[in-house]
């Protein structure tokens, strides 16, 4: 298991994608967000291929803050079910992988 995890999440407007990062960001459930988009998304829901514009945000944290991170992105988002993806970050700076603790206490 690695000590820290990259997040992701996206949602359907960007200020609703601003609002998700700062909420992380102050309670220290992440050390940085960041927001990407527009993204072009198809996808299909309820059977049905649809077809949308989305917002990506991409959080830093440390694995020890990742399901309560998980769990305020799942309360304060704006879909019923939203993805919520981790990916472990196999390696890095060590100064920036500190850095990532630090702002996550």
């Amino acid at each position: 298991m690695t000590d820290h995890v990259i997040v992701l999440t996206t949602v359907d407007s960007q200020s609703a994608a601003r609002e998700l990062s700062r909420s992380a960001v102050e309670a220290n459930l992440a050390a940085s967000g960041q927001v990407t988009g527009p993204i072009d998304t198809t996808y299909r829901h309820l059977g049905e291929v649809r077809e949308g514009t989305e917002w990506q945000v991409t959080f830093r944290t440390a694995q020890d803050r990742r399901v309560s991170l998980e769990e305020h992105l799942v309360a304060e988002h704006p879909y019923d079910s939203p993805e919520v993806i981790t990916f472990g970050i196999d390696a890095g700076r060590a100064e920036h992988l500190a850095w990532i603790t630090r702002a996550t206490r």
